[in-house]
């Protein structure tokens, strides 16, 4: 039986063709709107954060952090790391040449038969035969089926989606920021409340321990007053705690040891905007660094599979070399009698060890599979958070107005109890239930304004917002 470099080649052929082509899930369609909005074009994600937030110290903030956080500077040397990939890659696809000398030092057996005893130009060679050879040595591998150009357009992938990757974590910073910034105000808002109504439960107190004295009120009256006082005393420590945790946490975000954060306006003196644009779903696609990562990180998938396809076929490489040879350094120098060239051409295919680049194939295949789940995976956690959001956002406004009016209802109740108190129409037990409701009410309504700003800025990064074009 004879075996041809023809009849090799038509067998490796024919067994990638024989190869499973990776099958994947038929995709589900993406919706064409939010289910809580309207169609519309505009998007708040196109706002750039410094116009997205209006506060001057929170823009402050962020900028420091986006200058100095820990994450970013790592994710930016992902990409300096995948871009030396890259580099890599497009280098497989030329020759590699080295320069560099080789000497040896060779005594032939008596009875071999190999070497002479004279040089071509009649020189006795001693004993021992040097040889020596300096000049440059190529190696280079000629991208016959794709395979280079496959694993190229794998790593350029890779660096996009490495790019992705950092402006997610930029996005993701930004908001991490921000809701760190609105819970500070929110914790400033709840030690405010507090201390106003100490105050009030103060002056109360003292005026049924004057009462006591004369005879209008009993000690246990005093004692639930103290009481009350104490507990309010207790949760403005609490809020106190909550403020320097915050801080610190806002510090670490922006990259330096805990310090005073500078605020801006209050909590309460902070807008929500009347209207929210969601934008096409189509939109929020491109913008969002999460889904754009996951298309790249498939395409490179499909690129490796490609490349590990083409494993099975022959590699055809190519070895010249050109420089000086001779048996003495004297003559190293003799041109043209020292000089030496050559070209050295092979073709390797793997017919033994074919199982190992088998199992890579299917490795790749799967990994391929992986990535398309993934990045169905990421576009439906999209629309989860964008219409989850945008709900939230509506109910929040609607909590929040309640809340104030219950707020209101409630401080027109003390101010009703504390004068039926003082005309004996009213126990002291409905004062200080009064009392203890509109405080309750009132850290209820501070809640409700931090959730509508947290759910906003949560709305803002599933939008894909939180960084430009230029960034």
């Amino acid at each position: 039986m004879r075996l041809t470099l023809g009849g090799i080649l038509l067998f490796l052929t024919s067994c990638t063709a024989s190869l499973p082509l990776v099958t994947q899930p038929r995709a589900t369609a993406v919706p064409t709107g939010f289910q809580t909005a309207a169609a519309d074009t505009a998007t708040i994600a196109r706002l750039d954060w410094q116009r997205f937030f209006a506060d001057s110290a929170l823009v402050s903030l962020i900028d420091t952090a986006l200058r100095a956080n820990p994450d970013l500077g790592i994710a930016l040397q992902r990409v300096e790391q995948a871009r030396a990939g890259l580099l890599a890659a497009r280098g497989a696809l030329y020759p590699q040449v080295s320069a560099g000398g080789v000497g040896s030092l060779d005594k032939f057996a008596n009875f071999s038969g190999v070497g002479n005893t004279q040089t071509n130009d009649g020189r006795n060679l001693p004993t021992l035969v040097p040889d020596l050879f300096v000049g440059f040595r190529s190696t280079w591998e000629i991208d016959l089926w794709g395979k280079l150009r496959s694993r190229r357009k794998a790593a350029y992938a890779r660096l996009l989606a490495t790019e992705q990757g950092r402006r997610l974590v930029q996005t993701s910073l930004v908001a991490q920021v921000a809701s760190g910034y609105y819970e500070l105000l929110t914790y400033d808002n709840q030690l405010a409340v507090l201390e106003k109504n100490r105050a009030y439960q103060e002056r109360a107190l003292e005026v049924v321990k004057i009462q006591k004295l004369g005879g209008r009120a009993t000690e246990l009256a005093v004692q639930q007053f103290a009481a009350q006082l104490l507990r309010t005393r207790s949760l403005a420590a609490e809020a106190r705690q909550r403020i320097a945790a915050a801080e610190n946490t806002l510090n670490r975000l922006l990259g330096r040891y805990p310090q005073p954060i500078r605020r801006g306006r209050a909590l309460t003196m902070q807008a929500v905007p009347a209207a929210v644009s969601a934008g096409m779903p189509a939109a929020m696609l491109l913008r969002r660094p999460d889904v754009q990562q996951a298309e790249l990180q498939l395409t490179a998938a499909r690129a490796d599979v490609a490349a590990a396809r083409a494993a099975f076929l022959p590699s055809l490489t190519l070895g010249p070399y050109l420089g000086v040879n001779a048996y003495t350094p004297a003559l190293l120098l003799s041109a043209p009698g020292s000089l030496a060239y050559g070209l050295l051409a092979g073709v390797a295919a793997p017919v033994f060890n074919r199982s190992a680049v088998r199992a890579n194939y299917a490795r790749n295949a799967a990994e391929q599979r992986a990535a398309y789940l993934n990045y169905q995976k990421t576009i439906q956690t999209g629309f989860e958070e964008v219409t989850t959001n945008l709900r939230g956002v509506e109910n929040y406004r609607e909590v929040a107005d309640l809340r104030q009016q219950e707020v209101n209802a409630l401080t027109n109740a003390v101010a009703t109890a504390n004068d039926l108190y003082r005309a004996n129409y009213a126990t002291y037990i409905e004062v200080i239930t009064a009392q203890r409701s509109v405080l309750d009410a009132e850290l209820n309504l501070t809640a409700a304004r931090r959730q509508q700003f947290l759910l906003l800025i949560d709305l803002y990064r599933a939008l894909g917002g939180g960084w430009t074009a230029a960034q």
